[in-house]
């Protein structure tokens, strides 16, 4: 059986695409096909799960075209927008979208009723039910390329800090974070993006300690994901570095304002200990993606108590 796995974007949703992709492997023996847009190829360039990854990049009707050749018996839409039921129909094969409870997801916002009962990895299941492919429970994939090295000493006792996510509504500021770490001895990565380098750097001079290290926006993700598979814990925003960190294990402390663990993107199936520190300003999210906060133009995340995450940290380590 041949098929084709359709999910576009973005880091984090295709890594929580990763157990749905290996047990088709192994429970169906497929030959599993990936569709991704062209910039997230790399997240899943080393999994041996997937046989052909395919990219999306600006001309549909090619990538149509090309995919016509593959002969697929099945295509699974994990993405459910426009242009994947384009691609579904166009193709004239079986397929199963996964439901987007939009619906669901505005009650919750809007009325605080929770309707969405499962992570968005139950419901990529529940999609393709009726292939009687089952969740073998073993959590997500990230597989690092093995010719990955990072300059800084693996083995020792350390504390990852990833700074970033998609909106600044998402993120802890920088008082929460220094006045969290200032008692907090053992080294400190910090991870993210180029957007997080300049607030990085303040917190490196701002800390007075030099076993604090700014890596934002310096990493490959393979480079950051090493540092956090061996770092003793996470501390990371609503982001794709948090489920990295679910894929190998590490302990995490994640932070949530906008966006709630009710949204379904909770961190999951971790072997290790997870604690979520989620703003009590507000009961429930405030919008789907975080973009905006109904109590704060900077987002109720800025509510979380420094002092709170300090002793989190200190029973985590």
């Amino acid at each position: 059986m041949k098929i084709l796995v359709i999910r576009f974007s973005s880091i984090g949703d295709i890594i929580l695409t990763s157990p749905i992709v290996r047990c088709l492997k192994q429970q169906k023996q497929a030959d599993v096909h990936f569709l991704v847009k062209k910039e997230f190829r790399e997240i899943l360039n080393q999994s041996p799960f997937i046989d052909q990854i395919h990219t999306y990049h600006n001309n549909l009707f090619e990538l149509i075209k090309e995919l016509k050749q593959h002969q697929f018996d099945l295509v699974i839409d994990l993405h459910n927008n426009l242009r994947s039921k384009i691609i579904c129909f166009s193709l004239v094969k079986p397929y199963f979208s996964v439901k987007k409870e939009n619906i669901k997801r505005l009650i919750l916002i809007n009325f605080g009723y929770n309707y969405l009962k499962k992570n968005v990895v139950e419901k990529y299941f529940d999609t393709i039910t009726n292939l009687s492919v089952k969740n073998d429970d073993k959590g997500l994939d990230y597989f690092i390329k093995n010719t990955t090295k990072v300059e800084f000493n693996l083995s020792q006792k350390y504390i990852a800090w990833s700074l970033g996510a998609r909106y600044h509504q998402k993120k802890l500021n920088i008082d929460q974070i220094l006045s969290t770490i200032k008692s907090i001895d053992v080294p400190i990565v910090f991870l993210g993006g180029k957007s997080e380098r300049k607030m990085g750097d303040m917190l490196i001079k701002k800390s007075q300690k030099s076993n604090r290290y700014n890596f934002c926006g310096k990493l490959t993700l393979d480079q950051s994901a090493m540092i956090v598979k061996n770092a003793n814990v996470l501390l990371t925003n609503d982001s794709a570095l948090m489920h990295i960190g679910c894929a190998f294990n590490t302990s995490i402390i994640s932070f949530w304002g906008c966006t709630k663990p009710t949204l379904g993107f909770a961190p999951y199936n971790n072997k290790s200990l997870t604690i979520e520190l989620i703003s009590n300003v507000t009961k429930y999210p405030c919008s789907k993606h975080g973009s905006y906060c109904k109590v704060s133009e900077e987002g109720c995340i800025k509510q979380i108590d420094a002092k709170l995450i300090e002793e989190t940290i200190i029973k985590m380590i």
